[in-house]
């Protein structure tokens, strides 16, 4: 079965990099003219991980979403959530017949949906015919050979088998599991906790506040999960409370590194200006807020990012707030 990666920033070129160890071929989409050309004549993607060796003789280049999905049986999208949608829509040929997963940690905005299912919905794609890798896992360590973990989850074990075989290595290590919806919103939901605690530290608070907002951010994930859908699921495993702590606490955090900037003054637009990489947290606060009114779940932690970055509140006042709800 041939494999197609869509998206070429640094995560994607992490799973490209694995991915070789055990690809015959992969069918890459990459949509920036500048990087299929780095990636051709010197082996490195210029914008992203400039510095990790990719082997090109095992990767076939296309500048066409559609025509690299039409020559592929497996399709692996490592696009922003953000970018779902644009690059999709140039898509014709008919992937209901195809097996699609996600790494993707984002819920597409305008549509409030999980990526899984905006492939349902937009493709008719049974969604046993759609998979989620997920963390907790950082580009830079998984592409710097860092021994990582990734759990794939699908709603049949023998699916989820293909693409962690493809993945696994001697220092990616492969966890199956079933629980599609819980792994997709711990994700979704662990950026909005990192970038809050960003902005708590970058007003000034300390590790035992941090620790404090960990420990609460994990509690209001949990009864979202657990309440918007309920399951069989262990929520202290990695995928789920070990991609929030590594999410929360690691230099390589996005969504941290925003919230940072945001909690000394930055505008959103200049944070983003400065950053030049997606803070998957800043889209999904607004689809969580409704989707969680929905519900009828409360989510302190969502509202109080909210608040602060759509609504422009004081991050010191929201966070002073907050922390009064806080156990």
């Amino acid at each position: 079965m041939t494999l197609a990666v869509i998206g070429s920033g640094s995560w994607a070129t992490a799973l490209v990099k694995a991915l070789c160890n055990n690809v015959k071929q992969i069918n890459w989409y990459i949509r920036e003219p500048e990087i299929r050309e780095s990636v051709a004549l010197n082996s490195v993607n210029c914008m992203y991980m400039s510095s990790i060796h990719i082997d090109t003789s095992k990767i076939q280049i296309f500048d066409d979403v559609d025509n690299a999905v039409r020559h592929s049986d497996i399709l692996l999208f490592v696009v922003p959530a953000a970018f779902l949608k644009i690059t999709t829509d140039n898509i014709t040929v008919n992937i209901a017949d195809k097996l699609v997963f996600s790494a993707i940690k984002g819920i597409v905005p305008g549509e409030n949906l999980t990526v899984g299912e905006y492939f349902n919905q937009r493709f008719n794609l049974p969604f046993d015919r759609f998979g989620v890798a997920s963390g907790p896992t950082h580009a830079e360590e998984v592409a710097f050979e860092r021994f990582s973990y990734i759990t794939v989850a699908c709603k049949k074990t023998e699916i989820a088998d293909i693409m962690a075989n493809m993945l696994k290595c001697r220092y990616i290590k492969t966890i199956i599991s079933t629980d599609i919806y819980g792994i997709e919103y711990g994700g979704i939901l662990k950026n909005i906790v990192a970038l809050c605690v960003g902005i708590a530290h970058g007003i000034g608070y300390g590790d035992n506040f941090t620790a404090v907002l960990v420990s609460n951010g994990f509690a209001e994930i949990r009864r979202f999960i657990e309440q918007s859908y309920p399951a069989e699921r262990t929520v202290e495993q990695s995928a789920y409370l070990g991609d929030l702590l590594v999410t929360c606490y690691s230099q390589f955090s996005r969504n941290r590194t925003f919230g940072t900037m945001i909690g000394k003054g930055y505008s959103v637009t200049s944070a983003q200006l400065e950053m030049n990489m997606i803070a998957e947290g800043y889209y999904a606060v607004e689809c969580m807020l409704e989707i969680s009114k929905r519900f009828g779940i409360d989510l302190p932690i969502v509202n109080t990012v909210y608040n602060i970055l759509y609504r422009k509140k004081s991050p010191v006042t929201e966070m002073k707030l907050l922390s009064e709800k806080f156990k």
